[in-house]
């Protein structure tokens, strides 16, 4: 079952109202309500950071109609767009998303974020040009943010862009040392370079960041699989499943950025009958990060 929406109380809307009396003299005219601007104002942004709020704590369904409210009260503040976009590109409602972060945009042309969060969407739109343009153009106003150095990182990879890729990648881990994602990903391109070396090196530095993260090891243990070393990688792999069971599923490991070569070797290696048994024993108990 949905949680209600939550609108703002009218009682609450009435009080930001005025209303003059009749004028003396004249023919008595109607009343004409008359919108204080400036509590309006105010109330819109107290009702984007009542999302902010309710969003740290994965209240989205909350959070999205105070967002949509508070573009209505303070419609000449870029925050309030900016969260609703925000909002909107979390619930993979794209285009509405792009719109309202670019009537954010059009408010304040200085706010790094904005672009950022217009690079993910069109990322996730698969429109990978226009998200590089954007998250370049973000990182020109602030260029030390790892996460959007992530997401151009991946952009660039989606178009085999490999070296660009890697150094974006690289520029993520240098402004923190312990972002493994990003290792991991510097991996994922060396696979598809060829280089399975290089990309071992790269998944256990990342490995040893969090040892609890799945993607990681399960990538080793293809790579030793597909080495010769398969008694060493069914158990590593046995050991990834356990961990977060999503990964033993081919469109998944896509979604995550898996490349061709490495999803070939690893369909070859979810068929071992020692890791179905492995993926039969975690489907009756989901892992604790597949929950």
């Amino acid at each position: 079952m949905s949680k209600p929406i939550h609108f703002l109380p009218i009682f609450a809307l009435l009080s930001l109202l005025t209303l003059p009396g009749p004028v003396s003299g004249q023919a008595l005219v109607p009343y004409t309500v008359q919108l204080n601007s400036e509590k309006l104002e105010e109330q819109g942004l107290n009702l984007a950071q009542d999302a902010i709020q309710l969003v740290r704590f994965q209240q989205f369904e909350l959070a999205l109609p105070r967002a949509q409210l508070a573009t209505q009260l303070a419609p000449n503040r870029y925050q309030t767009w900016f969260i609703l976009g925000s909002l909107y590109v979390q619930n993979q409602e794209l285009d509405k998303g792009i719109q309202a972060l670019q009537q954010a945009r059009s408010l304040d042309r200085k706010e790094a974020g904005i672009l950022f969060t217009l690079g993910s969407a069109y990322f996730q739109k698969k429109d990978y040009n226009t998200a590089i343009s954007n998250l370049q153009e973000g990182l020109k106003l602030k260029p030390d943010v790892p996460e959007a150095l992530f997401d151009l990182g991946n952009s660039y990879y989606m178009l085999k862009q490999y070296a660009p890729a890697i150094t974006a990648y690289e520029k993520a881990v240098a402004q923190e040392k312990n972002f493994w994602p990003a290792i991991n990903n510097i991996g994922l391109v060396k696979y598809e370079q060829g280089d399975v070396t290089g990309a071992i090196e790269k998944w256990r530095a990342a490995i040893a960041i969090d040892k609890e993260a799945a993607e990681p090891q399960l990538a080793v243990a293809v790579a030793f699989y597909t080495q010769g070393e398969q008694d060493r990688g069914i158990a590593m792999g046995e050991t990834a499943i356990r961990l977060d069971n999503r990964y033993a599923d081919l469109q998944f490991l896509k979604e995550n950025l898996w490349g061709q070569r490495l999803l070939a070797d690893t369909k070859k290696f979810l068929d071992n009958p020692r890791i179905q048994a492995a993926i039969a024993q975690t489907q009756s108990s989901p892992s604790r990060n597949g929950e």
